[in-house]
């Protein structure tokens, strides 16, 4: 008996199948190819254009995980993301044999000090523990890890009462903050509520720093955990608007009356995008329309400015009210386009003594959650620039000690912030950082609702993934890695306070190996 003759029909049938199915998928697709009139390529090449566009389809994870150096890769590196997933994870920044930063590139640095500070000198409050949350490895090998969980009390590396950034001292209810970085603006909307529950939660876990809201409005989320609330409103007026889509003045008075809330920020725009938002309308639930006071599952595109002012002094006069009537310090959100801008601001704040009690200063490497590609790349300055040109132009009229500034845009580690503060910033917020520590792995999906790791998505389905218990405690860690961080290189740099960092500990040196105070 053959081997043929000793297998079932069933059998038979099967291997037909997977022989022949394959065959005709691909006369199929060759045929419905060559016929389309959409793509060249296919149109010529039926087979082998399918697999090119395969590729490309595949190609920008490849490159993330395969190809990209660890120090390639935009708007993140591979060795900028462990910098900030592994704090969050393990509650630990050590590395070891040395650093992978290309010393013969162009770059900035911090100075040393001869005699640095010891531990015990430092001015800093870490009389009050936080409980959290660390992983432990067990072992390692090719395909698995084992690690475990473990609680730990950790020091908050809190700015002592002396020390604390008081924003709108004059104000009935100033914010004194002992943080000297927060969370920058993330909307609820644009990032899903497990998220910003976790956000809220391990922000108000570390204590002293605090979150912004996004012009999405102040939601129950946002509320979750313990954290300062800096409310932002938006061009679109989401959770400060009347169904007309008008200012209005009772839901301020209502959110200024909520503890939490220290504090309002009007977005006249940030890094990626100088105008207004964006959500998709997938993005938009019934209760995230509640929040706004917009129809549900309809895209919403804020307009590009505020319709209540468009010049400084009706600017002003509109930072009037909102502080009038809510008692509490109101500051702007901008970018800086160069010098003039800058000197215009100050120079208004100088003739009529009034203006923001803070400014948010947003360089255009920052991020958004939908923007347009010639925005992000080519309008608005880079932070190190704005900081400075923003800096000079307040002492330049003499109205610096009336304004705090607070620096975002990739400043996901230590250093980073740590040079922002020597440039003139007063604190620095994270929007990405935070991002990274709840799970998001940089699949760049976040206007589509389709995020795979559940931060940038409202997908129930999607957002199962993050669980809240769980991701808190790694924002928790973040921010304290990132504040031990700073009174680290403070006493590196022979200071007692990463307050004190002015700008002759920073220096730049060039692809000769010049080196120039950036003072």
């Amino acid at each position: 008996m053959s081997s043929l003759e000793g297998l079932s029909l069933t059998t038979m049938l099967i291997i037909s199948a997977v022989i022949v199915i394959p065959i005709l998928a691909i006369f199929y697709v060759y045929i419905f190819d060559r016929k389309q009139k959409q793509h060249a390529i296919l149109r010529n090449y039926p087979i082998l254009g399918r697999i090119r566009y395969m590729i490309e389809k595949v190609g920008p994870e490849f490159r993330q995980y395969l190809f990209d150096s660890d120090n390639e890769g935009k708007p993140f590196s591979r060795e900028d993301y462990l910098h900030m997933v592994l704090p969050g994870k393990y509650l630990n920044s050590v590395i070891g044999f040395g650093s992978k930063r290309d010393f013969d590139s162009p770059g900035y640095y911090l100075r040393n000090a001869m005699f640095t500070k010891q531990n015990e000198e430092m001015r800093v409050d870490n009389d009050r523990k936080i409980d959290s949350m660390r992983y432990i490895v067990d072992g390692e090998g090719l395909f698995s890890r084992r690690e475990h969980r473990e609680e730990v009390k950790a020091q908050p590396w809190l700015l002592p009462d002396e020390d604390a950034v008081v924003i709108g001292p004059t104000c009935k209810h100033p914010f004194r903050v002992h943080s000297l970085l927060g969370q920058s603006a993330m909307s609820y909307g644009a990032l899903g509520e497990n998220a910003i529950t976790a956000l809220s939660k391990g922000i108000g876990m570390a204590t002293g720093a605090w979150m912004n809201t996004g012009e999405g409005g102040l939601s129950p989320h946002h509320l979750a955990g313990d954290a300062d609330i800096i409310a932002q409103i938006g061009s679109g007026l989401f959770g400060f608007r009347t169904e007309e889509g008008e200012f209005d003045w009772n839901l301020l008075k209502e959110k200024a009356e909520n503890p939490k809330v220290r504090a309002f920020e009007l977005k006249l725009a940030q890094g990626a995008k100088m105008r207004g938002g964006h959500v998709e309308g997938s993005k938009v639930t019934e209760e995230i329309a509640m929040i706004r006071n917009v129809t549900p599952f309809k895209t919403i595109n804020s307009p590009n400015r505020f319709h209540q002012f468009d010049d400084f002094p009706s600017m002003f006069s509109f930072i009037e009210q909102i502080r009038n009537h809510s008692g509490k310090p109101v500051g702007i959100k901008i970018v800086i386009g160069g010098q003039a801008d800058a000197e215009e601001l100050a120079s208004f704040m100088k003739e009529t003594g009034m203006g923001p009690d803070f400014i948010s200063v947003d360089g255009s490497e920052g991020g958004s959650g939908a923007t347009y590609q010639d925005l992000a790349d080519s309008v608005g300055l880079p932070i190190r620039s704005a900081l400075i040109i923003l800096d000079d132009a307040l002492r330049k009229f003499g109205v610096r000690d009336r304004v705090k500034i607070i620096a975002s845009g990739k400043m996901t580690t230590p250093d980073k912030a740590a040079i922002a503060l020597a440039m003139g910033a007063d604190l620095v917020q994270i929007a990405r950082g935070f991002m990274i520590s709840v799970g998001c792995i940089m699949a760049q999906r976040c206007h589509t609702n389709e995020c795979p790791a559940g931060v940038a998505t409202t997908d129930p389905h999607l957002q199962r993934g993050l669980v809240v218990e769980e991701k808190k405690y790694r924002v928790t860690n973040y921010i304290l890695t990132m504040r031990e961080g700073l009174f680290r290189i403070a006493a590196a740099a022979g200071l007692d306070s990463p307050t004190k960092l002015e700008r002759h500990h920073v220096f730049y040196k060039d692809e000769r190996g010049r080196v120039t105070p950036i003072e």
